[in-house]
């Protein structure tokens, strides 16, 4: 994406914090404020602007899911009995209630949704798939597709 089709309340300052923030969410402000040639009370404002109008919704920390027991990456395709704003909803409300699923995407094509879901290996999967996935409302079928190799995972957004 270049510059100049970000929107015009974002200047090239604003774009230079973003991906500041991207690449390294520790960054302090007054490193931030350097980097991109402002003073500190500068730097503060146009960051408390930028969450304020929820361009930045959050900073978090990077985990390695094989690190903390959760290596297995699956990717589920969902397709749903109907497709109605009620059955939708009520998917939608309890897949949020799943700890393991990390995406949840209303999809066109041949499935209606996506799950991008984490466990520590095929049985846990097996587990959540028997116990809680086929569960869920509405569901009529679900296509698994095991992650062999990730090669590219929380990219940054080109700005």
């Amino acid at each position: 994406m270049k510059e100049s089709s970000v929107p015009p309340s974002l200047d090239r300052t604003d774009i230079r914090i973003l991906r500041l923030l991207q690449a390294d969410g520790r960054m302090g402000n007054a490193e931030i404020a350097k980097r991109v040639n402002t003073s500190a009370a500068t730097c503060h404002r146009r960051l408390q602007a930028l969450f304020a109008d929820g361009v930045v919704r959050a900073v978090r920390a990077l985990i390695d899911p094989a690190r903390v027991g959760r290596g297995t990456l699956v990717m589920v395709g969902v397709v749903l009995d109907r497709s109605t704003p009620e059955s939708f909803s009520a998917f939608e409300a309890a897949v949020r209630a799943i700890p393991t699923v990390l995406d949840c995407h209303l999809v066109a094509g041949d499935f209606d949704y996506f799950l991008k879901i984490r466990v520590s290996d095929m049985a846990d999967f097996n587990a959540l798939h028997s116990v809680t996935l086929l569960g869920l409302p509405g569901v009529r079928q679900l296509r698994t597709f095991f992650v062999m190799k990730e090669v590219i995972d929380n990219a940054p957004l080109q700005l």
